[in-house]
């Protein structure tokens, strides 16, 4: 075990864990004030519902050997025999519960993220039990799938350095579905964002997150590492670029939600090639995915005529499939020796996994989410009454309001 590997993984499972409450400012900024609460509740509860059930079975599900190439084993149940001992299937530098951690915060954060999709409709009591139900039966099998010893992904040579497909494609497509079998919001049309700065707080807050997210899934501080530190920070500054520069053209004014949206954007596009692709590739990789981001938002959308609220699907779904093509494209092993060459270095073969990858991913997730929305239909009402959404669910799914003297 070396000291500064696990300070660096210890530093690294609590940035990602300041992005879940970066999601519920981000989130909460851009819908109405009389649900800015009901909003940031999505994201609060996803901490403390998932850090229960990823101690229980979700950490065992996901990331266990002695599974089968499609789900972990159940021999890590209630964490035992996950120990301060490193685990070298994993890494043999760090402590085995220290990575059970870090992995623990980017299973909080899929599911915060997926709530953005369905803001201002959406029944309480049907998100904590779709939450329960999605964790163990998406997120831990994709995760397994991708990171696990033995999984499928994994096996087959497919990259993905920190959660494009993990975390990105399967929120944004799950959050996909949920707009669509919850419908639409009565007065979506005439919806605006009730308070842009702490839109933008919490942008930054999960911008300074995500340097824990992608650097701290080196398990330790190498050049692959400072690689993908680099490669983070450059992808988020042209996603905004990229975003600013479409969006000037088009509706002839650069936005603040727009220059954020576009740094998420870039974010997420180089989530699984930060630690495979060189800085010049991460210029390229963020200024496109902040410009198709844009065009998912705005047109994607609009065409299909879906109400993904916060744009889980526009900014993760699309940002993330992005990415994993772009792997396929840039990666190279003169950046990391334990990934592989993509196209533009002469290997098709790996540009072919990564489309398998992304497609398996949207295919297992969109039908399994179907399922378990309908499901839990039959349990609990999902949406709110057309009453409860007129009056905002802070009052009358939670009892309280964000702002007792201003209306706004």
């Amino acid at each position: 075990m070396q000291m500064g590997d696990s300070v660096l993984m210890f530093t690294a499972t609590l940035l990602v864990w300041l992005m879940t409450p970066g999601i519920a400012l981000f989130y909460g900024g851009m819908v109405r004030s009389k649900n800015v609460l009901s909003t940031a509740m999505y994201s609060l509860s996803s901490i403390a519902i998932i850090s229960v059930l990823w101690v229980i079975a979700g950490y065992s599900l996901a990331f266990s050997t002695t599974g089968n190439p499609f789900i972990g084993g159940l021999d890590w149940i209630g964490l035992q025999g996950v120990t301060f001992e490193p685990n070298p299937d994993y890494s043999e530098t760090i402590p085995h519960s220290l990575y059970m951690m870090f992995q623990l915060t980017f299973a909080v954060l899929t599911c915060a993220i997926i709530s953005g999709a369905f803001a201002e409709r959406m029944r309480f009591s049907a998100f904590v039990l779709f939450s329960v139900l999605w964790t163990f039966l998406v997120y831990a099998p994709v995760a397994h799938w991708v990171w696990g010893v033995g999984g499928w992904l994994r096996e087959l040579g497919a990259l993905d350095f920190a959660g494009g497909n993990v975390v990105h494609i399967s929120s944004g497509v799950a959050g996909l579905v949920l707009a669509v079998v919850i419908g639409t919001r009565k007065s979506k049309n005439t919806v605006s964002p009730h308070n842009l700065p702490l839109t933008l707080l919490g942008g930054v807050l999960i911008w300074f997150g995500w340097f824990g997210f992608n650097v701290g899934s080196a398990l330790t501080l190498n050049e692959v590492a400072m690689t993908a530190f680099i490669n983070t920070n450059t992808a988020a500054a042209t996603g905004i670029i990229g975003w600013i520069v479409v969006e000037w053209l088009i509706n002839k004014k650069p936005t603040m939600l727009g220059a954020i949206s576009g740094a998420i954007a870039g974010l997420v596009a180089i989530t699984p090639a930060c630690g495979f692709v060189t800085p010049a590739a991460s210029i390229l990789i963020g200024f496109i995915g902040g410009a198709v981001c844009f065009w998912g938002v705005f047109f994607l959308k609009e065409k299909l005529g879906y109400d993904d609220a916060l744009d889980a699907f526009g900014l993760h779904g699309i940002g993330g499939t992005w990415g994993g093509i772009a792997t396929g494209l840039f990666a190279t092993t003169s950046v990391n020796s334990a990934g592989a060459d993509g196209l533009f270095y002469g290997n098709a073969g790996l540009l072919l996994k990564q489309l398998i990858a992304i497609g398996a991913t949207y295919v297992f997730v969109a039908a399994v989410t179907f399922v378990l929305i309908k499901a839990v239909s039959f349990i609990v009402n999902i949406r709110a009454s057309e009453e409860e959404e007129s009056m905002g669910l802070d009052l009358t799914l939670h009892g309280e309001k964000a702002y007792q003297e201003t209306n706004f």
